[in-house]
């Protein structure tokens, strides 16, 4: 285990009764896609990154300021006091500094002869032993502490234990020794979570790496992801709290998010000026395995420089183990791009001598060239009138073909039936002339006169005549009820009646589209008032799905295939 976790104990001991704020966390925008987020992350990381000595010298001037505090300290208390601050300060940035200080500490203590303080000097002093690698010393000063006569300082103590075999866990060479270790992790966890309330962060954190040892990724990032929100921006737990994250989705496989919580935890670490961490060395390996090289090397390089200052032996040691095959990677990957800026360089110099070439031909025609530029344009010109001309032409021309077809196949098909209805008529009108002259040579004179006061025959006949009539527009428009039903709005379609070709509405509009448009006219052929044709236009219009004014202009076009 990393000394992140010792980093969190000792900073939630000393804030553990406080109140945590909740802030926004997220101050990149988060974007629809994952990836994106991530890219957003890596660039403020890079950011980060470039500027990292801003924030290494806040800490040295936060150093300066305590060391100054401790040199003028006038009692052994506060410089028992000052010294805990320096070590805490220095754990995660320099750990032959902050062993100096826990010693230092620890002979402050026993001089004072407070037996609280020289366990909690001598916990410190395990604990950044346990940091550097120094396992056996570790566990034989932790064997000195008498922790039941000081309660409060239990969890840090199960928490060193836990610590130190986690990390031994991790190097074991046999795997006898390796569980056996990880037998000893987990007493120690048990220990920890018994030793803190359930809802402190102690807790919490140990308790999601219980389940995330246990695989049970789905509940650890439940309780982490509920917890996370509610730790400060400058608090150097969202670091720690961020990498498990990514553990537990590590466990889960789902690499986007793992990489993307590595990539939160280490932008924290970095601004905290922590050197000691995990999280930006497992990233540039994520990063190496996607093959951006270039990120990778970079992250690579500041982890091991980091380790490096910090004196940290198992992060180096870890580093060392990758560093080569990035660096390998990372140098191959520049000889490609210089063999590349050197065909580039060569493609470019041959290219720029053509286009000496090319430029010395080009400007002997320049002259010439501008003349006929002169000339073209003017053409053009003239050519782009004249063919706004044509255009204009062409597309009259087409209406006007358009209507003349139309015209032609109406009055063609008119005529045709026309013809047949005066002879038929004729026929009927001598059949009809017959009758009355046999009515009248046999003297039935009141027959006569009530067959000439009859309209019976008139009605007939022009129910005959519309039903004509509308079988002879049909046939010329067949479409005609559907595409003057899409006209109107919704609920207000017209459907003729069983046996009924057209309405009387939709006989009205049949004539406007054979072009009489007249009221009057209108009125005369269907036999109805002038009144009632105007009222049974307004009312068609006014359930127009489109503009009122504009519907017997689209009535028009029915029939023709233009869209409204």
């Amino acid at each position: 285990m990393s000394a992140e976790f010792l980093i969190f104990v000792l900073k939630n001991n000393r804030t553990m009764k406080r109140k945590a704020l909740t802030l926004l966390l997220v101050t990149i925008p988060l974007l629809t896609f994952a990836r994106n987020e991530i890219d957003s992350l890596l660039h403020a990381l890079d950011k980060t990154i470039d500027n990292y000595q801003i924030y290494g010298q806040r800490k040295e001037d936060k150093l300066s300021r305590l060391k100054e505090l401790l040199k003028i300290a006038p009692s052994d208390e506060q410089r028992y006091s000052i010294c805990g601050q320096l070590y805490n300060e220095y754990s995660p940035y320099t750990s032959d500094s902050a062993l100096i200080y826990a010693r230092k500490k620890l002979q402050i203590a026993e001089k004072l002869n407070n037996k609280r303080n020289i366990t909690d000097a001598r916990l410190n002093l395990a604990a950044i032993m346990g940091t550097v690698g120094m396992y056996k010393e570790a566990i034989d000063i932790l064997g000195m502490v008498d922790i039941k006569s000081s309660p409060d300082l239990k969890a840090y103590y199960y928490h060193i234990y836990r610590t130190i075999y986690g990390s031994m866990s991790d190097y074991a060479v046999s795997n006898q020794e390796k569980v056996r270790y990880d037998m000893l992790t987990a007493r120690y966890r048990d220990s920890l979570l018994v030793s803190n309330p359930p809802r402190s962060s102690t807790h919490i954190m140990v308790n999601s790496d219980r389940l995330i040892v246990n695989r049970n990724y789905d509940a650890a990032l439940k309780l982490l992801l509920g917890y996370f929100p509610t730790i400060p921006v400058e608090n150097h737990d969202r670091a720690i709290i961020a990498y498990s994250i990514s553990q537990a989705y590590h466990g889960k496989k789902e690499r986007e998010q793992e990489k993307k919580w590595l990539t939160i935890s280490a932008i924290s670490d970095l601004q905290s000026a922590n050197k000691e961490y995990i999280s930006l060395r497992s990233l540039a390996y994520l990063l190496y395995e996607d093959g951006d090289i270039d990120r990778a090397y970079k992250y690579m390089k500041r982890s091991l420089n980091d380790a490096l200052f910090c004196k940290a032996r198992l992060r180096t040691y870890e580093i060392s183990q990758m560093m080569p095959i990035i660096d390998n990677a990372y140098g191959r990957e520049n000889q490609a791009r210089q063999r590349q800026l050197v065909i580039f360089l060569i493609s470019i110099s041959v290219l720029s001598l053509f286009l000496i070439i090319a430029i010395v031909s080009l400007y002997r025609h320049m002259q010439n060239l501008a003349k006929a530029r002169k000339e073209i344009s003017a053409a053009n010109d003239r050519l782009s009138a004249l063919n706004q001309e044509l255009n204009e032409t062409n597309e009259q021309l087409k209406n006007t073909n358009i209507t003349l077809s139309e015209a032609s196949l109406i009055k063609e098909e008119y005529i045709g039936r026309y013809m047949d209805q005066c002879s038929v008529y004729i026929d009927k009108l001598d059949e009809y002339r017959r009758q009355l002259n046999k009515t009248a040579t046999a003297g039935r004179m009141e027959d006569l006169m009530k067959a000439i006061k009859s309209k019976q025959f008139i009605e007939d006949e022009l129910a005959e005549f519309y039903s004509n009539f509308d079988s002879t527009f049909l046939h010329l428009f067949p479409n005609f009820i559907e595409e003057f039903n899409s006209l109107l709005a919704e609920g207000e379609k017209i459907t003729p009646k069983p046996g009924e070709h057209l309405t009387t509405e939709l006989r009205i509009f049949a004539l406007i589209r054979l072009g009489i448009t007249d009221s009057v006219k209108i009125s005369h052929f269907l036999r109805y008032s002038l009144s009632t044709i105007y009222n049974y236009r307004t009312k068609i219009r006014n359930k127009a799905a489109g503009p009122r004014d504009d519907f017997e202009n689209q009535v028009m076009k029915i029939g023709t295939g233009e869209k409204s």
